[in-house]
């Protein structure tokens, strides 16, 4: 098998060009990369009658993703998801980050990792076709501490299979939680809404969020409660119904707490969805704790897609392999610290297949 195709995809206003790779695997899978924020721009895949659909919500043009985005298919980093008031304490030392989402830090502050431009080496190894991305953040950039130099490598696998391996080192101490904030629709991107989606998460336990969408500290139970996804639903089912937790997100935006068992380093599966009828499924798995589900919420109608359709309220859901938000001021959280000598490690897979009638 050759090496990924690579493309001109637009030029940034400071005349840097942003290339497209496209990846593809002998099952009729393919996937787009951007070197733009490392997004998947496109995750086409077959159904269960072998048409393809492009499965993840994007733009077809740069000028977009530069100006409207709302992190669509991106590498997140240096922290993903929120960071309370945008400050944490490190080593006695505290530090100010962006405040981009509210009163809050959220995704690495205002011009995080998905804004950035990375360098890209395409490879193929055993036949499977893969990309690897690295950023170099400086000392200080948006506030956080140290030089961190970040990796994610994406393969295309020959079992249809996005498998993401996320490596970064430091040169002083700081905080990294690095993640992939993909919008899905398995129906295929602009055809309609997420909410019949069948779901299940391996979680027992969410973290309660306030009304800035900030964990409380809690880990609470979801049975009982619009929360639960033990057993597969439909993600619409329960989500129109009176409980507070679905107001800030607009439906759901939380972490969900890992049913791990497996051992540190090694994949555990996070979610299974369905879309009943094209037949196509992905399953989630990931060494990470914690899973931030969201329903697209904040998707309010302003937006065109790369088909030519509005993008509404629950045309994609999130599936955000992570540490939990805010865990510099949650000590006894997982830990987010990373070291001068240490690696941070991390890997996901989005597989994808079909279901029979």
């Amino acid at each position: 098998m050759s090496l990924p195709t690579r493309v001109e995809f637009g030029t940034l206003s400071d005349g840097r060009t942003v290339h497209a790779y496209m990846l593809t695997n002998t099952a009729g899978m393919s996937v787009q990369i951007l070197t733009l924020g490392g997004a998947l721009a496109q995750v086409n895949v077959p159904g269960r009658d072998g048409s393809l659909a492009n499965v993840t919500l994007g733009f077809d043009n740069l000028a977009q993703y530069v100006s409207d985005s709302p992190y669509f298919g991106a590498l997140i980093g240096r922290y993903g998801n929120r960071i309370k008031e945008g400050v944490f304490s490190l080593d006695g030392t505290a530090y100010q980050l962006p405040v981009n989402n509210g009163v809050n830090s959220l995704h690495g502050g205002s011009e995080g990792f998905d804004k950035r431009l990375w360098t890209a080496e395409p490879f193929e190894s055993l036949g499977e076709q893969g990309l690897t991305l690295t950023y170099v953040s400086a000392d200080g950039e948006q506030g956080y501490p140290g030089e961190l130099t970040a990796e994610a490598t994406y393969t295309l696998t020959a079992d249809n299979a996005i498998d993401i391996r996320y490596r970064a080192t430091t040169t002083s101490p700081t905080v990294c939680n690095l993640t992939n904030h993909s919008y899905f629709n398995l129906a295929g991107e602009g055809n309609g809404d997420i909410l019949g989606h069948e779901v299940v998460i391996n979680a027992d336990r969410y973290l309660p969020v306030d009304d800035t969408q900030i964990p409380t500290g809690q880990l609470a139970p979801v049975a009982g409660t619009a929360m639960d996804f033990t057993s597969s639903r439909p993600i619409g089912s329960r989500i129109r119904e009176n409980f507070p937790q679905l107001f800030a997100g607009r439906g759901y935006d939380h972490t969900y707490a890992l049913n791990r068992t497996a051992g540190e380093g090694e994949l555990e599966w996070a979610l299974r969805c369905v879309e009943p009828v094209s037949g196509r499924s992905m399953e989630v798995t990931t060494t990470e704790p914690g899973l931030q589900f969201y329903s697209g919420g904040f998707l309010t109608g302003e937006l065109v897609g790369a088909s030519g359709c509005i993008y509404r309220q629950g045309d994609g859901f999130c599936a955000e392999t992570q540490h939990f938000p805010d865990s510099p001021n949650q000590p006894s959280w997982p830990s987010v610290v990373l070291r001068p000598g240490e690696i941070y490690e991390s890997r996901t897979v989005y597989r994808f297949s079909t279901t029979a009638l």
